[in-house]
């Protein structure tokens, strides 16, 4: 095998030639302590990161891990995903960064945030740990620059490699990362037995700092202390009994002044589907892992779905069993978004009222009285509710500030001030029966659940206007996929980092090659290839291995799905 001193040979052969040139470096040199891969280069200093494949091989032993850190699929992600976040650190440490044409110089790996993920930036084979790194390897122009290469590639990366091996403070921040993984996962899978839909220990801080910066508060944040009637003590492997607040299964509402904490508690439930680093704050906040928001996003395409739960006997006749439409409306695309949700398999809405359609959520006795039943198609929530538990057993926590019609349907309450919860179901009650609305319920049927719907791969299409594949992300929120950008900023809450929103497309692409003739129910679609990529890594989805990618569930990828403009269901 070439070694490291072959590597700087062919830098300095190549120096000043076109960018090109830089091809000939491709294939893996032994260094002292690692093996570099150089499998992919971008043939344009302006190629973006992750265009480039540079692999950095080392054994566990040399890392200082030990087997049991990889026993179960649980202790190997974590222990990836710490590995990554270390790599991340140490470049941005040890690398100069962005020094010349392009990406010239740069260093990285794809940026964790705040959420532990499954990523295939970090991968094992046997007993030894690969990290897929993009490296910007440096041009004037587009003329190689052999002086700068040579310190990136053989000064800097050597370096970033060289902090990789566990000291004490690694193996014990290591080992705290594990623990805090394994209690995070017990805690959510104790909330079935338990009646609950999420969890929220004590002591836990929601708030964040800002709506671009997802860490902890830094400063004012108060802590959670749950409200007596609602704690319960939860078993955690390695903190043991961990009282917090239980939000049970069926309808809880949450209430509260404006600024009062109300958004951040459901924003904290969303993210509750995902396990969370030490310190975030949201380390022992858990969902069950089906929760998902529903917003109203007008504007959004909607495909043969089923909203005759919500809507029907439109003016213009559509069928709403099949309702299919290129424009939405705020009312028609949040009751597509809850079908869709329960058709994916959610078991949990979480529904603002700030971003919701007004018109879906109530209508109350004084417009009942000016407008007749039967000049109103729109049956709202406030009328199914309740049949979505008792008929589906879907759950649903609400945030209301305006609408006390919602405490007649409620289970639970729960108020926020200034972010203290405090159980206040039966104050609310004793309101709703002191000041009754004389509202009528205007559901007369049982809530059903959607039917099935079978997607035609040929309607996801990945080509652009110019036949050229076109597949990639644009933001964490929003993808490319055909040349027509995919929004799903109405359903992000629970995608952390681009590199999801890069596994949405390629998953999509996969699902157009999969869905030829629309054989397939959807939810079936989707669960069979994430199924697959559960079991054989992201790499199913990323052939080239380039480390880009990042786990997302089945409901974000049929969310996805849904809102490909275009897209034929049977």
């Amino acid at each position: 095998m070439p070694t490291s001193s072959d590597l700087r040979a062919a830098v300095r052969a190549i120096d000043g030639r076109d960018y090109g040139a830089y091809q000939d470096l491709r294939g893996t040199y032994a260094f002292d302590t690692f093996e570099l891969e150089i499998a992919i280069v971008p043939k344009d200093p302006f190629a973006p990161p992750g265009t480039g494949v540079f692999r950095v091989r080392r054994r566990m032993d040399d890392l200082g891990l030990a087997t049991a850190d990889v026993a179960d699929a649980t202790r190997s992600r974590a222990t990836r995903d710490f590995l990554c976040r270390r790599f991340h650190a140490a470049a941005q440490r040890l690398s100069g960064g962005v020094r010349g044409t392009g990406w010239s110089g740069l260093i990285t790996v794809g940026e964790p945030g705040q959420a532990v993920l499954d990523r295939n930036a970090v991968v094992l084979d046997g007993d030894v740990v690969e990290v897929r790194a993009f490296v910007g390897l440096p041009g004037r122009g587009r003329r190689v620059q052999a002086d700068l290469a040579e310190t990136v590639l053989l000064g800097e990366l050597p370096a970033i490699a060289a902090s990789l091996p566990l000291d004490d403070d690694g193996r014990a921040d290591l080992d705290h990362h594990l623990e805090v993984v394994e209690d995070a996962r017990a805690l959510r899978g104790q909330l079935v037995e338990h009646g609950l839909v999420a969890f929220v220990a004590d002591g836990a801080v929601l708030p964040r700092r800002s709506g671009i910066d997802d860490r902890p508060l830094a400063t004012g944040a108060v802590p959670v202390t749950s409200p007596a009637s609602l704690q319960v003590t939860l078993e955690a492997p390695h903190a043991g009994p961990i009282p917090g607040m239980g939000i049970p299964a069926g309808v809880t509402v949450i209430v509260g002044g404006g600024y009062h904490g109300k958004s951040t508690l459901l924003t904290a439930l969303a993210t509750g589907v995902h396990d969370h680093v030490p310190g975030d704050g949201r380390e022992r906040a858990v969902s069950r892992p089906g929760a998902m928001v529903v917003r109203a996003a007008p504007g959004r395409p909607v495909a043969g779905v089923d909203i005759a739960a919500f809507i029907k006997g439109l003016p213009d006749g559509r069928d709403t069993t099949r309702f299919t439409t290129a424009n939405a409306s705020g009312s028609t695309s949040q009751a597509a978004a809850i079908s869709e949700a329960i058709e994916g398999g959610c078991d949990l809405l979480l529904i603002d009222e700030d971003s919701s359609a007004t018109n879906l959520l109530v209508r109350d006795a004084r417009m009942q009285r000016l407008v007749e039943r039967e000049d109103e198609p729109i049956t709202v929530l406030l009328d199914r509710v309740r049949a979505l538990h008792d008929d589906l057993g879907v759950s649903t926590v609400l945030v209301m500030g305006g609408s006390g019609d919602y405490l007649d349907v409620a289970d639970h309450v729960i108020q926020l001030t200034r972010y203290a919860p405090s159980d206040v179901t039966e104050a609310a009650r004793g309101v709703a029966r002191a000041l009754p609305t004389e509202r009528r319920p205007e559901a007369v049927d049982a809530s059903g659940a959607p039917r099935d719907r079978h997607p035609v791969g040929a309607s996801i299409r990945t080509r652009n206007e110019h036949g050229k594949r076109s597949v990639r992300p644009l933001a964490t929120d929003r993808l490319l996929l055909g040349g027509v950008e995919v929004d799903l900023r109405d359903v992000a809450d629970t995608l952390h980092e681009r590199a999801q929103a890069h596994t949405l497309a390629l998953a999509l692409e996969a699902l157009a090659e999969r869905l030829t003739r629309g054989g397939t129910a959807l939810r079936a679609a989707v669960e069979q290839l994430l199924g697959e990529v559960a079991a054989d890594g992201l790499d199913v989805l990323d052939r080239d291995g380039r480390g880009v990618l990042a786990e997302v569930r089945a409901l974000d990828l049929a969310a996805a799905l849904n809102r490909v403009r275009g897209l034929e269901v049977r």
